[in-house]
């Protein structure tokens, strides 16, 4: 079982500190509110396919791009980016309870042929209900689950290439039909942490992502999930969401933590976490539970750091270190059966490098990545080393931060 390494296109905006780095400051409900903020990259398809062409090259298999109205469509967004790549695959985040099953399926199955088959799906149920009312879903957190459900299903009969009827509480589907089915049909990403979600990555995900709880944690989930799996007569695989501060050496690493962590005021905190603490998500709060909003002890685990998640929703831990040391945490979870890694980090092409060209080398040489070509081939030396050497300094980086 080999690991999958995928990094996280920031379509909200992305900069050098942990708050006000989205372009849509209001979370972008009224564009004449947005207000410039310092260090903030806007989102624009130059700066995207930056990234995206960066991840290529440095071995990332995929990118996550994310689904909400504080960002960029993500279909749309991802679409273009793959005309600019070649291998790269995109793992689209998207809201089944906005969009048509058949219509969704038939979208994957075109994406499926512009893309050459590089399209992977993430099911997104959504864990806020204001966020829903903006996109005009007004069903609450458990029916959202049991919608899901049924939109999977729908999706995977209408990929089955014959005509197909499904009748349900949330879908009436008489003779749904894609055409020509998409080949390969995409890979299913789904993540839940409530007991309504564990049901419906049993029945019909591919692949089950964690946020980045420690691996006592992530153990239970995995253990859960596989249980439900095996009642259901199927497997699903198993992914997580992270952040990243690699760097040269153990203390570089925890001062640029340290750093990001000086940015934030205590108000900024606190009004996150009031914010945060209003959201349906179980995972959400296991993620504030993870710190509780207090600066004090945030390395929860070892080199796993949960200061992200003090200003940021969703995922809130780092893994923190010199490069060996996040390859060990890497290697922990794999162990446990974490195939598929999600990662970020702030800002993003930045820290695009100093994983691929410092944790990248040392997961293969421990024999944990598919053997192949180094992705840095041809890249001229820099300095009188390759750029590919473990521990090198990014291509695109002087200072680190």
């Amino acid at each position: 079982m080999s690991v999958h390494l995928h990094w996280f296109l920031p379509t909200g905006g992305d900069g050098r500190t942990l708050v006000d780095r989205h372009a849509y400051t209001d979370g972008g409900v009224r564009r004449e509110r947005i207000t410039p903020v310092s260090g903030v990259r806007a989102p624009d398809i130059e700066y995207l396919a930056q990234i995206a062409k960066a991840a290529e090259q440095l071995g990332f298999e995929a990118v996550l791009t994310p689904t909400g109205t504080w960002c960029e469509d993500a279909w749309l967004t991802t679409v273009a980016l793959s005309q600019v790549t070649e291998r790269l695959k995109f793992l689209v985040a998207f809201r089944p309870g906005v969009i048509s099953p058949v219509l969704a399926a038939q979208m994957a199955a075109t994406y499926q042929r512009i893309s050459r088959g590089r399209l992977l799906l993430n099911v997104v149920t959504g864990g806020d209900s204001t966020e829903q009312r903006r996109f005009g879903d007004a069903l609450d957190h458990d029916r959202r689950y049991a919608r899901t459900d049924e939109f999977l299903q729908v999706v995977r009969g209408v990929w089955g290439g014959t005509p197909f009827d499904f009748h349900g509480a949330h879908y009436q589907v008489e003779g749904g039909l894609t055409a020509l089915p998409p080949d390969p049909l995409p890979q299913i990403f789904f993540g839940g942490s409530s007991a309504a979600a564990g049901p419906v990555a049993a029945r019909n995900v591919d692949v089950y992502l964690t946020w980045g709880e420690p691996p006592a944690q992530v153990k239970e989930k995995i253990d859960w999930i596989r249980g439900l799996a095996e009642q259901e007569g199927r497997t699903v695989r198993f992914g997580i969401r992270l952040h990243t501060i690699s760097r040269d050496s153990s203390k570089e690493a925890w001062a640029t933590a340290g750093r990001l962590l000086d940015d934030l005021d205590p108000d900024t905190v606190a009004a996150a976490q009031q914010a945060l603490g209003k959201s349906e998500s179980v995972g959400q709060q296991r993620m504030l539970a993870l710190h509780g909003g207090s600066r004090d002890k945030l390395e929860i685990s070892p080199n796993l750091w949960a200061g992200v998640g003090l200003v940021r929703g969703g995922a809130g831990t780092a893994l923190v270190g010199s490069h060996a040391e996040v390859a060990d945490r890497i290697e922990e979870y794999h162990a446990l059966g974490v195939e598929h890694f999600v990662l970020s980090g702030y800002p993003h092409l930045e820290e695009a490098y100093w994983f691929g060209e410092g944790v990248r080398p040392v997961l293969a040489a421990r024999g944990l990545l598919d053997a192949g070509p180094s992705p840095l081939e041809g890249v001229p030396a820099a300095n009188g080393r390759p750029a590919s050497a473990p521990g090198g300094a990014p291509l695109l980086v002087a200072g680190g931060r």
